[in-house]
């Protein structure tokens, strides 16, 4: 989409919605809908799809629906041995649709292809907006092409230190934080949620009811909810603390035999999706190769983070995937850029936002504090004093002071749903 102001045009923004997986081809055509007019005057907005990726020769390893789902529970020794199947599995079934291919379908490359982008359109520069896994794009773009980057937004930040198994890892940790949240919101609303009236209660309530899911399923449109099921659909919600109470309150329902309106978290299973988030994920960084590794680290993490841990700690196909052509991409620039974070956030939580402005040493830090939900600029929750810096930044190129703290809008922000891991 070109600007309508020619004697305005500063040059070209791309965006990227995160994923890894994510199409972006006609990503500029969504976001120009919510740019205002004088950033819209000053840029030819151009989308594209990354590499494995949409129009970008997918990549489809032939997956079944059963074995798109990840991350994956280990809580007991058949578990592990049905987990570790799978991984073979998935990651056979990559090699032989990918092939050679594989250990090059990498953010590296995909930066690259952004430069051939940038070339190709007759720019010196790109300004670009990315979310999510779109960070980690942005900031690997700045590391390879630091005289390039003009004015780079990275909304919702991932640790560029912790890709990627740490980023599946960090969900320990930071959702017993939201856990702990909510419980405490939840209490001080008993006399409309009645999980409980104290934090140990609405605990109790809950652990009850994941317990009572793995004795008697819980039956949601005709799906059989276990607690693991129980644990992996509410993780998200209780970021956004009412609709983690709204959730639990339906399941309990349900499992009383009561009627309930249950909306589940949506599940986004798309063969190229997955698969090209797999090689991604795979490709980017260096995974354990031994089984026993991923068996362990999911038994320790169930004992220390009860939610989630043995999710996030569970072995992937990245176990049997090809090495990737390159080592990992160190972040660590000085060039200019914005990071937009809320406080809460489910897939890319406050830590990770804050490690990718300690890597960027010439980015301000904008933190929604209170701010709920996976995405600011473009989240379910429109925060004025959040998109007046990051528009700000694209219209002026002047980067904050410093840092900048705005409050979370009122109300809060709605769940999103259960992405693929990091969109």
């Amino acid at each position: 989409m070109k600007t309508s102001v020619p004697g305005k045009r500063r040059g070209v923004l791309t965006f990227n919605p995160g994923g890894p997986g994510a199409v972006g081809l006609d990503l500029s055509l969504m976001f120009a809908n919510g740019l205002p007019k004088n950033v819209r005057q000053q840029y030819d907005m151009v989308g594209f799809d990354p590499r494995g990726i949409g129009e970008s020769t997918p990549l489809e390893c032939g997956l079944t629906e059963a074995e798109q789902g990840y991350p994956r529970p280990t809580r007991s020794a058949a578990e592990f041995a049905a987990n570790n199947k799978w991984a073979k599995t998935v990651a056979d079934k990559c090699l032989k649709a990918g092939g050679s291919s594989l250990p090059h379908l990498s953010t590296r490359n995909t930066a690259r292809d952004m430069d051939v982008m940038r070339a190709a359109l007759g720019e010196k520069k790109l300004s670009y907006f990315g979310v999510s896994y779109g960070t980690a794009l942005g900031a690997v773009y700045m590391q390879l092409f630091p005289q390039r980057a003009d004015r780079f937004v990275l909304d919702s930040a991932i640790d560029p230190g912790r890709m990627w198994r740490g980023m599946f890892q960090v969900w320990g940790p930071e959702g017993e934080r939201a856990f702990t949240r909510w419980t405490k919101w939840t209490a001080a609303r008993d006399a409309t949620y009645h999980l409980g009236n104290s934090p140990a209660k609405v605990e109790r309530t809950f652990r009850k009811l994941v317990a009572r899911a793995d004795t008697d399923p819980i039956v949601v449109d005709g799906q059989k909810l276990d607690g693991a099921a129980v644990r992996d659909a509410v993780r998200p919600e209780f970021f956004t603390v009412r609709s983690g109470a709204e959730l639990v309150v339906s399941l309990k329902k349900a499992a009383e035999g009561r009627r309930a309106a249950v909306e589940l978290p949506e599940e986004q299973t798309a063969d190229n999706e997955v698969s090209s988030q797999l090689a991604v994920v795979c490709s980017d960084s260096s995974w354990p190769r031994d089984p026993d590794t991923y068996r362990r680290d999911a038994l320790r993490d169930a004992a220390r983070y009860p939610l989630y841990g043995d999710f996030v700690s569970s072995i992937t196909p990245c176990a049997y995937w090809p090495k990737g052509a390159e080592p990992a991409t160190q972040v660590d620039n000085k060039v200019k850029s914005l990071v937009v974070q809320n406080e809460w956030d489910s897939q890319t939580p406050l830590v990770t936002g804050k490690a990718m402005h300690r890597a960027l040493k010439g980015s301000r830090m904008v933190t929604v504090a209170g701010g709920e939900g996976h995405g600011v600029v473009f989240g379910d929750t429109r925060n004025t004093c959040a998109e007046k810096a990051a528009m700000g930044y694209l219209v002026s190129g002047e980067l904050p002071a410093k840092d900048v703290v705005c409050k979370a809008t009122a109300g809060g922000a709605r769940s999103q749903g259960r992405a693929a891991p990091f969109k």
